[in-house]
């Protein structure tokens, strides 16, 4: 033992903790529980390492041992692949896929959290070096509040208004709102939809927002979520009882077609709020010059 084994163990301890802090199986049971966590954590002990190491090697002014968060940043580069791909795979099997836009999301953040978890165990274990193990543990609480202000992301329910509409037919068409979904031929697939079906209409409070739930990506999102935290009507092979969002062309509104097991109106409408804004599906026209200079855009 040295004078830096209790600030070593102090900083990876720090870390471990930070990424069991960010680690949670939810509703949409991802990652899985028991063996899918055990990964997760696993490299964020090997990311807590590597993020308390490097203070050390600092002060003994080995600075070649900082070029293994270089080799670090292309491990944990391969986390997001492997977690692309992993959920490409488990797509295909889903009765209502989450898309590539939210899978390209959930890899990102995975990825992501280990980089907070090098950060985390770099400022607790430099506190605890260059003061003490109080200083340590304040850097640590810094740390775990900025860790969880980065990954929380914002909701849907901060960019549009949600309002339940039931879903009706004009003839073969069907309709929530005045928003056109889709042609059912089959009387008796229109009864099964007016009986287990449901609908919403998305109104986004600006611009940006309109911009933002058009992308098809964070409308397959949306499904995806209601159907797996209220369950879903339908199975393979089953064209007319996929879940559709469909957009109004004149306005930026989305309507939104679900056909739950559980059909509860409140619940629903919590869970399209909070439904995560996807980072790749973001848009801000608002804020190019050109609009700038121009009329404002609502």
């Amino acid at each position: 033992m040295n004078e830096y084994t209790y600030p070593i163990l102090f900083g990876v301890t720090i870390g471990i903790l930070t990424r069991l802090y960010l680690l949670k199986t939810d509703y949409r049971q991802y990652p899985t529980y028991l063996h899918g966590k055990i990964i997760h954590i696993a490299l964020g002990f090997i990311a807590a390492g590597l993020g308390t190491i490097a203070v050390p090697a600092i002060m003994e002014k080995e600075f070649a041992a900082i070029t293994f968060l270089a080799l670090a940043a292309s491990q944990f580069r391969d986390v997001r692949n492997m977690e692309r791909n992993t959920l490409n795979e488990l797509d295909q099997y889903e009765l209502v896929p989450r898309g590539k836009t939210y899978i390209e999301g959930i890899a990102i953040v995975f990825e992501g959290r280990n980089y907070l978890v090098i950060f985390s165990s770099f400022l607790s274990t430099f506190a605890y070096l260059v003061w003490n193990v109080w200083l340590g543990l304040v850097a640590a609480v810094i740390s775990f509040i900025v860790a969880r202000k980065l990954m929380s992301g914002s909701r849907l329910g901060d960019i549009v208004e949600v309002e339940y509409v039931k879903p009706h037919f004009k003839g073969a068409g069907l309709y929530v709102d005045n928003i056109y979904m889709m042609n059912i031929g089959l009387e008796a697939r229109r009864e099964e939809i007016l009986r287990y079906g449901m609908g919403f209409i998305l109104k986004p409070k600006n611009f940006n927002a309109r911009s933002t739930i058009a992308n098809l990506g964070q409308r397959q999102a949306i499904l995806h979520d209601i159907s797996t935290a209220l369950g879903v009507y339908r199975d393979s092979g089953t064209p007319a009882l996929v879940p559709l969002a469909k957009r109004d062309l004149d306005d930026g509104r989305v309507g939104i077609f679900i056909l739950p097991q559980e059909k509860d109106v409140e619940k629903a409408k919590a869970i399209i709020r909070n439904v995560p804004t996807l980072e790749n599906a973001i848009r801000m026209p608002t804020k190019s010059e050109t609009n700038r200079a121009g009329k404002v855009l609502r």
